[in-house]
C-alpha cells in the first residue's frame, strides 16, 4: 500500500478520455480540483491535450478551452499516477458476453492494476454499470490485498451530448455504507453543483439497473405500439398525439425510434 505523497492531482478519473469520464473531468477541473485523466488511449489524450474534443459534447469545447490553460487538467497512461490522488473515479465500461451476462474481466484487470498504487484512505468511486453485489465483491478483494481504501458506488445517469449540463442539474445517487465515505463522495459531486441522494451501495447498484431497465422498457413499448399501428395501416403519429395531448398521465410515453446506447440493452 502506497502512502499518499500529497502532490499533483487531487482526483484521477480512470477511463477519463471517454464519453462518461471526460465531461466529468472537465466539470471537476472547472470547480477547482486538480484532475488527471488516466486512459489507455494515447490518441484521445493527445487530442484533448491539444485543446480538441475527441467527440461531440455540448459546451465541452468551451469548457476545455477554459480549464486547459489553468494546469488543473493533466493526463497519464500509467496507473502509478493514482499514488498522488485522494479520490480515484473509475468510469470504464463493463461489457457483456454473448449470453448477455456481465463480463467483468476488463474491470477486474483495471482494478488489479490500480490496487498497488492506491493511497491509504483514498476514496475509490465506481461509476461503471455494475451488477448488484459487485461493489461488495470488490471490497472483499481490496481487504484481502490489505488495500485500505474507501469505496462508493455513484452511477452515472447522463445522456451523451448533454453531460456538461446534466452533471450539475441532475441529482447524483451516492451509494456508501458508512457516514465518512458517504460525505466524502457526496462532496465530490456537490462541488460541481449536483444534488446528492444518499443510499447504501447495494441500493445504488439496483437504482442504476432499474433506471436503465425502466427506460428500455418504455422505449420498447413505444416501438411495439408503432409497429402494431403501422401493421394495421394507421398513422401512429396521429394516435400518439391523441394519447399525449394535454393528458399528463401519458406524457412520459416516448415516440418511436432508436433507443440510446448499449447500456439500456445491457442492463
Amino acid at each position: 500500500m502506497k502512502q499518499d505523497s500529497g502532490a499533483h492531482p487531487d482526483i484521477v478519473v480512470v477511463g477519463g478520455a471517454g464519453h462518461v469520464g471526460l465531461p466529468l473531468s472537465l466539470k471537476l477541473a472547472e470547480a477547482g480540483h486538480r484532475v488527471c485523466i488516466l486512459d489507455v488511449s494515447q490518441k484521445a489524450i493527445d487530442t484533448i491535450a491539444s485543446g480538441r474534443m475527441p467527440f461531440m459534447e455540448r459546451g465541452a469545447d468551451e469548457l476545455l478551452a477554459e480549464v486547459l490553460p489553468t494546469g488543473r487538467l493533466t493526463f497519464a497512461t500509467g496507473s502509478s499516477i493514482v499514488e498522488h490522488a485522494r479520490v480515484v473515479i473509475v468510469v470504464i465500461g463493463t461489457p457483456i458476453d454473448k449470453y448477455m451476462n456481465p463480463h467483468m474481466t476488463t474491470f477486474d484487470s483495471v482494478i488489479d492494476g490500480l490496487m498497488p498504487h492506491l493511497a491509504e484512505d483514498a476514496l475509490l468511486i465506481l461509476r461503471s454499470t455494475l451488477f448488484p453485489g459487485s461493489t461488495a465483491r470488490l471490497q472483499q478483494r481490496l481487504r484481502a490485498s490489505d488495500c485500505r481504501v474507501r469505496v462508493a458506488f455513484c452511477p452515472e445517469r447522463i445522456a451523451e451530448g448533454h453531460a456538461i449540463e446534466e452533471l450539475a442539474s441532475l441529482p447524483q445517487v451516492v451509494g456508501a455504507d458508512d457516514p465518512v465515505t458517504l460525505q466524502r463522495a457526496s462532496d465530490v459531486f456537490t462541488s460541481i453543483g449536483a444534488q446528492s441522494v444518499a443510499v447504501t451501495v447495494a441500493e445504488a447498484e439496483f437504482a442504476k439497473l432499474f433506471t436503465n431497465a425502466w427506460r428500455y422498457m418504455k422505449f420498447a413499448v413505444a416501438n411495439q405500439f408503432f409497429m402494431i399501428a403501422n401493421q394495421a395501416g394507421h398513422d401512429y403519429d396521429r394516435i400518439l398525439h391523441a394519447i399525449r395531448h394535454d393528458y399528463p398521465r401519458a406524457a412520459d410515453l416516448p415516440g418511436p425510434g432508436f433507443a440510446a446506447g448499449p447500456c439500456l440493452l445491457k442492463d
